[in-house]
């Protein structure tokens, strides 16, 4: 332990108390919320927004701040209290509107939606994910920007906390990020486990078992516990224990540290401090007038002690001028002595590419679009140093590694295949898909940098919340899915995504895009990367695909991908059916295209590489590309068909898979399952 003494005056205490009632009586008022927690972690969290994290109240995006993850995302007014109690946005009134509509104040707190809310938490363990990635990008973007700065003294050195409970403990997102972030010897990363031995059916003994802190010694923490139930009678606040624990974790800078708090949820309720109920419950007006007995405050609603929110706040704005003071000095000579690094930071700030930005083009006969994308991959390299990313152990089958770029790892982990450093660029996330999509969200919250994640389709689905959270929390986050269909061939039906197209379009604000060829792959790389609001899945095909030689062949060049489908091959007259195809199955519906002209049916050629983009063109160019006069219209994709009917319409069919696969060649599978030209020429037949 430390020997500095941490100030903690008799405002300090009152303003901890104040946050304890304010959070019994916010959710009284709304008649539902989560009290326990906030109650009883109100000391950590104190501590926390005011001894601890740099913050400047007046700038909730102030480039040198620490970040805080509350991943207990149930208990919001754990967070909510103190963003009141520091002035960081959030007024009496907006507690006072907890959990109800339009509120600055959601059930769990909400990224972009409350100032100084740093991620989106809602399932539980997420946050952990999310703290790992902040963690890994805060590392990445020291070394894009100022590498050879003494530990401590640059204006990108800081700090990630993350506060966590039993139920984030026992997801296994917590346990895959915490893994790896041991391996990256994350020493930035401060967890901070809410030992209270509570869930909502009660004593979490009947599911959870283990040693929690033993386990994250295992994995090769620094771990430190400090005991809040011991002492004085029976609950010893021992602020200056948790000081001392955060100030030597601070010291660790090889390794991430866990520190265990060992807590009563809900002390010092009168009577039902340590019961389950209070951990998603209101507590009822006679222990909220016992509490605030025992705290020494009136007994009515919100009966805050003025004198402790004003200490507080002052002494959050005194910190954060300071802090900042402090800061402008080291980033001002930071950009005096580096003006091309300054230049770049001005650029990325704002999600910016280069107006130069060159990408490949293609004109070999064919190509898988996983191996294309990894040529797009280089040749961006050396114009986006901003972009970086990896996959989940599948790098080779991705395609995901720049290259000639080392990866990002601590010195001595590298291997025979890969070389890395701490500022390296490829990342290696292990089998972990559940956690990449986290760690991946964690690094673009950070904005500086542009990070991708990639695996198997079919493995998508262990990774479908933090891509629905990147959607919820407008990031652009960048999922590369490979192996894209029955193409996938004798791996088998485990391994052949069938309903994941479908499943993953009805995300709302998610981009799926599945191009058709090398080149529609590099201009889909280009539309991705332009759009910085909201993500995007590229799924792409494990086999070789025809690239197409648009010119000779009279087909609309690749850069219409960016509006989502376009007319790739017109009609030879008025056309009286459309084939929409997309991906692989493109070259279906080309092949199928001049059969049916050479019988004298005029066919259009649609490729849609993504709904959504199309979705938002302009009603004029969505009907030249899918006329409503013609209603003779075939999709083609191998997936099942859910979604397709808003586009071939009430007369329309698709070609589509509405089984599992099987273990056969893909070649075989395509064959068996009517992935032809000539099923597609049947298809069209019966819909004319």
């Amino acid at each position: 332990m430390t020997d500095t003494k941490l100030e903690w005056s008799e405002l300090d205490q009152r303003a901890v108390d104040t946050a304890r009632i304010l959070a019994a009586d916010a959710v009284e008022k709304v008649g539902n919320g989560h009290p326990g927690t906030a109650i009883s972690l109100a000391p950590l969290a104190y501590l926390l927004y005011q001894k601890v994290m740099k913050t400047d109240p007046s700038d909730s995006l102030w480039l040198g701040r620490d970040r805080f993850v509350l991943s207990a995302g149930h208990s919001s007014l754990t967070q909510y209290t103190q963003l009141y109690l520091a002035g960081c946005g959030l007024e009496l009134d907006d507690l006072k509107a907890l959990r109800t509509w339009g509120s600055k104040t959601p059930g769990h707190p909400e990224y972009h939606h409350t100032e100084f809310i740093e991620c989106t938490t809602g399932p539980l363990g997420a946050g952990v994910s999310n703290a790992v990635g902040m963690a890994m990008a805060a590392r990445k973007e020291r070394g894009l920007f100022d590498p050879d700065a003494a530990a401590g003294e640059s204006p990108f050195d800081r700090f990630v906390y993350c506060i966590a409970g039993d139920g984030c403990m026992q997801e296994g997102v917590a346990s895959e990020a915490s893994s790896l972030a041991a391996t990256q010897n994350l020493g930035n990363l401060i967890l901070f486990y809410d030992d209270n031995r509570i869930s909502i059916e009660g004593d979490t003994k009947i599911a959870f078992s283990e040693d929690v802190q033993a386990r994250y010694d295992a994995y090769g923490w620094h771990t430190a516990h400090v005991d809040f139930t011991q002492g004085g009678t029976g609950y010893e606040e021992n602020v200056q224990a948790l000081w001392d624990a955060i100030e030597e974790a601070k010291k660790v800078t090889d390794k991430p540290s866990f520190i265990k708090v060992t807590t009563v949820i809900g002390w010092p309720l009168p009577t039902l401090q340590g019961n389950h109920s209070v951990h998603g419950s209101k507590l009822g007006k006679d222990e909220i007038s016992g509490l605030k007995k025992v705290l020494g405050f009136e007994d009515e609603p919100f009966a805050v002690d003025q004198s402790a929110v004003d200490h507080a706040r002052a002494q959050a704005a005194e910190n954060g001028k300071r802090q900042r003071a402090e800061w402008d000095l080291k980033y001002e000579a930071w950009r005096t002595a580096n003006p091309e690094g300054a230049a770049l930071l001005d650029r990325v700030s704002k999600r910016e590419l280069p107006a130069d930005l060159e990408l490949p083009s293609f004109d070999a006969e064919k190509m898988s679009t996983r191996k294309a994308s990894g040529e797009v991959l280089s040749k961006l390299a050396g114009q986006l140093p901003e972009l970086w990313g990896g996959s989940a152990d599948l790098a080779g089958s991705n395609n995901t590694t720049m290259k000639g770029e080392p990866s990002f790892m601590p010195v001595e982990r590298s291997s025979q295949e890969f070389a890395g450093n701490p500022y390296g660029r490829t990342l290696h996330f292990g089998i972990r898909e559940h956690a990449m999509g986290g760690i991946v969200n964690g690094i673009n919250l950070s904005g500086l940098t542009r990070c991708y994640g990639a695996t198997f389709f079919v493995f998508a689905d262990y990774m479908r919340p933090p891509v629905r959270l990147a959607a919820l929390m407008e990031l652009p986050s960048i999922f590369v899915w490979t192996h894209d269909s029955v193409g996938v061939g004798e791996d088998g039906p485990t391994h052949q995504p069938i309903e994941h197209l479908a499943a993953y379009r009805a995300i709302p604000g998610l981009d799926i895009v599945r191009p058709a060829d090398a080149n529609e792959t590099a201009a889909a790389w280009h539309e991705i990367l332009k759009r910085i609001d909201h993500p995007a899945g590229l799924v792409l095909s494990r086999q070789d695909l025809p690239i197409f030689d648009r010119e000779a062949e009279g087909l609309a060049p690749a850069s219409e991908v960016g509006r989502g489908a376009y007319v790739l091959k017109e009609a030879s007259a008025e056309p009286k059916l459309i084939l929409i195809a997309t991906g692989s199955e493109v070259q279906l519906a080309l092949g199928a295209a001049k059969k049916l002209e050479e019988e004298g049916t005029p066919t259009r050629v649609v490729s849609m590489p993504c709904q959504e983009w199309f979705d938002t063109q302009d009603d004029d160019y969505r009907e030249s590309v899918l006329p409503a006069s013609v209603t003779a219209r075939v999709s083609v994709e191998a997936g099942i068909s859910m979604g397709w009917s808003r586009y071939v319409g009430p007369a329309g069919a698709s070609v589509s898979i509405e089984t599992f696969g099987a273990s056969a060649s893909g070649e075989v599978m395509f064959e068996e399952l009517g992935f032809t030209v000539d099923r597609v020429v049947e298809v069209a037949r019966g819909v004319l």
